[in-house]
C-alpha cells in the first residue's frame, strides 16, 4: 500500500455516529498534511502558530483561533508551521436523519450548491462558542457528548447560513474545477511512478501544460515547485520505508527514485532535519 492513499479509506467514528475527533501535534505522525480527500467533511480548529492549507486551488492562511472547513471530496493538504491544531471529521448526512425542517439546506451543502467558505474567522462570537462546545464534547466524550456534538454541528451549520459564510455553486467557476482535476493528475503521476526518473516534462504533461505554465501552476496550487514536492513526496515514502521495513539506507533511497545514495541522505536531511539513521533512532526511541 503505498505512503499516501489521496482518497481516504479510514472509517471516522461509527456506523451510528460518524463523527471523530483528531489532536494533532509536531510529533504526530502525520503533522504535516499530504493531499488527500474523503467522503467526510472536516472542521481544523487552529490551537496554536500557523497552518498554510491549499484547499482545491485555494492557498488560505490560518492564524490562532481561525476555524478551516473542508467539504467531502474535496482535495487539501498542507504544512503546519510550529502549529497544535484539532480536527473533526464527520459525515454530513448524520444531519439528515429525522430533520425534515433542515434536509433542503444540508442537501444544498451535501450536493455543493453552496461551498461553505474554507477559512471561518475567529472573530465571529457565536462561531468560536459553537467550535468550542463541538471540539470539547469530542475530545472529553462525557456522558451526553452525542447531543452536544451532534447539536453543535447544526448550530454551525445555522451560523455559517445566518452569515453568508458561503457561496454559491455557480460562482464555483469551469476554471477552478478545471484547475482541481489538473492538480489531481498530477499527483496522482507522483503516487504511481515516484520511484521512477519523473522529469518536470513528464509532470507537466500530465497537465498537458508547458513546463513555465505549469511550473507557475504548481506553485499557486502548493507554495512548493513541482520537483521539491516530487522530492518532499518521495522523503515521506522513505520514511514509511525506513519505520516498516527490514531495507537498508541505499535500497529505501531506490525504491523511492533516488539514484544517489548521498544526494538522498542530503535531501532527506533537508526536509526531515535529521540524517536517515538518525530519524529511524529517534522514532524507535519515541515508541519505547
Amino acid at each position: 500500500m503505498k505512503y499516501f492513499d489521496y482518497k481516504e479509506n479510514k472509517q471516522h467514528g461509527t456506523f451510528d455516529f460518524p463523527i471523530e475527533f483528531y489532536h494533532v501535534t509536531p510529533n504526530h505522525p502525520r503533522y504535516n498534511m499530504p493531499y488527500h480527500w474523503h467522503t467526510e467533511c472536516e472542521i481544523i480548529r487552529i490551537l496554536e502558530g500557523e497552518f498554510s492549507l491549499t484547499i482545491s486551488d485555494k492557498v488560505v492562511t490560518a492564524q490562532k483561533g481561525d476555524i478551516i472547513f473542508v467539504h467531502d471530496t474535496i482535495l487539501h493538504g498542507g504544512n503546519p508551521k510550529n502549529c497544535i491544531y484539532e480536527c473533526i471529521v464527520f459525515d454530513i448526512k448524520l444531519l439528515l436523519k429525522q430533520n425534515n425542517a433542515c434536509t433542503k439546506q444540508i442537501q444544498d451543502i451535501i450536493n455543493h450548491n453552496k461551498l461553505i467558505e474554507p477559512l471561518l474567522s475567529n472573530n465571529n462570537k457565536d462561531l468560536a462558542t459553537c467550535c468550542k462546545y463541538l471540539f470539547k464534547s469530542m475530545k472529553i466524550k462525557d456522558i451526553g457528548y452525542e447531543f452536544i456534538a451532534q447539536g453543535s454541528l447544526y448550530y454551525l451549520i445555522g451560523i455559517i447560513l445566518k452569515n453568508d459564510l458561503y457561496v454559491k455553486k455557480d460562482k464555483y467557476t469551469k476554471r477552478t474545477q478545471e484547475r482541481a482535476l489538473n492538480f489531481k493528475r498530477v499527483l496522482s503521476l507522483i503516487e504511481n511512478e515516484y520511484s521512477n526518473p519523473l522529469t518536470l516534462e513528464d509532470l507537466s504533461r500530465a497537465c498537458g501544460m508547458t513546463p513555465k505554465y505549469f511550473c507557475r501552476f504548481f506553485a499557486e496550487m502548493t507554495n512548493k515547485t513541482p520537483i521539491e514536492y516530487l522530492n518532499y513526496y518521495r522523503i515521506e515514502s522513505a520514511c514509511e520505508q525506513l519505520l516498516t521495513t527490514d531495507y537498508s539506507i541505499t535500497e529505501i533511497a531506490l525504491n523511492c527514485g533516488f539514484n544517489d545514495v548521498s544526494y538522498f541522505i542530503k535531501t532527506f536531511k533537508k526536509h526531515k532535519e535529521l540524517t536517515p539513521k538518525q530519524y529511524l533512532k529517534k522514532s524507535l526511541y519515541n515508541t519505547v
